[in-house]
C-alpha cells in the first residue's frame, strides 16, 4: 500500500495550478459565511462547477432566490458590465460617454459605464449600448482581451486554425480571440475544437471566461479542467497553490487510542492525524501526513459523525476545512455490572460515555486523560444515574472516519 492518496485531474476532481503574473487585481470580496457557493440545478460534476463555484465565494457572480444559478441562463450586456465591475480593478483609460439607451437611473449604469471607460466594452454607432441584448461568446472574449490590453504574439489566423468553426468567428473579434486562446481565457464544452462564436453567451461560460481571465493575470488558481483551450507549446505555470476538490477523501488516523465512545446526543472535541501524504497526480504535495484535522463528533441520524473545522499543516498553515466522515451508527451496549476498566481499555470516550461508563458500572476512577478534551463529567453523572444499561456509540478511528471534503479547498504551495 502506498504511502500517499492521489487525486486524478481527469475525473470528477480538477487539479488547479496558481499563476504568477499580471497587472490587474481583481476585486475579491470577502467569502462571507452567508454566501451561496452551492446551487441546486449546478451537480459537482458540472463541467462548469469549479468555476462557479470559486467566482460565488469571490463574489464575482451570484445565484437566485430559490438557491439555483440557472448555468444555460443567457447573459445581457448589461449583466456583463456588472459581472466585470466585480472581477477587476482597472483604471480608467478613455472618457466615459453617453449611451442615450443607458438612462443614469438605469440599474447597470455605473458597471455600464466602467466596463466602456476601462476598455472592456464599447458601444454601437448612434451611441447606443444596447444593454438588454445578449452578447455572444466572441464578444465576451473581446471584451476580456481588450480591457486586459492581451495582443497576439503569434499569426492570429495559425492559432485560429486550432477551432473547426474558425471560418464563423467575425473579422473585428479575430485578432482578440486569438489573444484570448493564447492566455487560455477560452473555455469550449462539451467540444474543446468547437469555438461557437456567434452562439449567446450563457451564466456558465461567462463563469468559466471571466475565471480564465482571473488566472491569467495570475490572482486565482487555474482549475485544470479538459474544456479549457490550451494552444501551443506553452509552458505550464509554475504552482502557487492547489484546490483539493469537493469530493475527495482525506485518510485521517487516530493513534492515541483503538476505539472511541461518545453517547448519542453529545458533541465531542476531536483532532485527527492526516495518515497519508495527499499529492496530485503529478506528484505535488499537498497534504504532508502528519498534519491536524481538528472538529468535533457531532450528533447525526441516530449515530455520530466527524465534522471537520480546521486543517493545520505540519509547516503550521491553517486552513478552515468543510468535511465530514460517515455517520457511524454501531453501538456498543454497557450493562451494570460490567468492568469499566474493560471498557476504558485502550479507549478514547467523551465526556457523556465517560458519565454513562461511570454511572452504570459504579466506577469513579476514569481517568481525566482518557476522556476527549481532559472534560469534567461529575456534572454529567446525574443524567445516567439508575440506568442499567447505556448503548453508547462505537467508533474505529481506522476506518469510520475517513473524510470527506464538502467544498473546494485551496492550499498555498509557497
Amino acid at each position: 500500500m502506498f504511502g500517499q492518496t492521489r487525486w486524478q485531474a481527469g475525473c470528477a476532481a480538477f487539479m488547479t495550478l496558481g499563476i504568477t503574473a499580471g497587472t490587474i487585481a481583481p476585486l475579491i470580496t470577502p467569502t462571507a459565511s452567508l454566501a451561496q457557493t452551492n446551487f441546486s440545478d449546478v451537480s459537482h460534476n458540472y463541467w462548469a462547477s469549479p468555476f462557479i463555484q470559486e467566482l460565488a465565494q469571490r463574489g464575482v457572480i451570484a445565484g437566485f432566490p430559490d438557491g439555483t444559478f440557472r448555468p444555460d441562463q443567457a447573459v445581457t450586456r448589461a449583466q456583463f458590465a456588472a459581472m466585470l465591475r466585480k472581477a477587476f480593478q482597472k483604471s480608467a483609460e478613455r472618457q466615459a460617454v453617453r449611451f442615450y439607451d443607458v438612462p443614469s437611473n438605469y440599474w447597470a449604469y455605473m458597471a455600464i459605464n466602467e466596463a466602456y471607460t476601462t476598455g472592456f466594452l464599447s458601444g454601437y454607432p448612434g451611441n447606443r449600448f444596447e444593454p438588454n441584448q445578449n452578447i455572444p461568446r466572441q464578444q465576451v472574449l473581446v471584451s476580456l482581451a481588450n480591457g486586459l490590453d492581451y495582443v497576439a504574439n503569434n499569426s492570429t489566423e495559425s492559432t485560429l486554425q486550432y477551432y473547426n468553426d474558425a471560418d464563423n468567428i467575425s473579422s473585428y473579434a479575430r485578432t482578440p480571440v486569438a489573444a484570448a486562446t493564447e492566455k487560455r481565457l477560452v473555455v469550449n464544452y462539451p467540444n474543446v475544437r468547437s469555438l461557437q462564436p456567434q452562439a449567446v453567451a450563457t451564466r456558465a461560460q461567462v463563469a468559466a471566461f471571466i475565471y480564465q481571465a482571473l488566472v491569467s493575470t495570475g490572482k486565482v488558481s487555474a482549475i485544470n479542467s479538459p474544456y479549457v483551450v490550451a494552444v501551443g507549446n506553452t509552458t505550464p505555470p509554475t504552482p502557487v497553490a492547489v484546490t483539493i476538490p469537493e469530493g475527495t477523501v482525506i485518510p485521517v488516523k487516530y493513534d492515541k487510542a483503538e476505539k472511541i465512545l461518545v453517547t448519542k446526543d453529545e458533541t465531542a472535541p476531536l483532532t485527527l492525524t492526516v495518515g497519508q501524504n495527499v499529492v496530485t497526480d503529478r506528484g505535488t504535495l499537498v497534504i504532508p501526513a502528519g498534519s491536524q484535522v481538528i472538529g468535533k463528533l457531532k450528533p447525526a441520524k441516530n449515530g455520530s459523525q466527524f465534522v471537520a473545522e480546521k486543517l493545520v499543516l505540519t509547516n503550521g498553515q491553517e486552513y478552515q476545512l468543510s468535511a465530514t466522515s460517515e455517520v457511524i451508527s454501531k453501538t456498543e451496549t454497557i450493562k451494570k455490572g460490567t468492568s469499566a476498566k474493560a471498557v476504558v481499555k485502550n479507549a478514547a470516550l467523551g465526556a457523556g460515555a465517560a458519565a454513562a461508563v461511570s454511572a452504570v458500572t459504579g466506577d469513579r476512577a476514569i481517568a481525566t486523560e482518557e476522556v476527549l478534551g481532559g472534560a469534567a463529567i461529575g456534572g454529567l453523572l446525574g443524567l445516567f444515574f439508575g440506568k442499567k444499561s447505556v448503548d453508547l456509540v462505537v467508533i474505529n478511528p481506522d476506518t469510520d472516519l475517513q473524510m470527506t471534503v464538502e467544498r473546494n479547498l485551496q492550499i498555498s504551495l509557497r
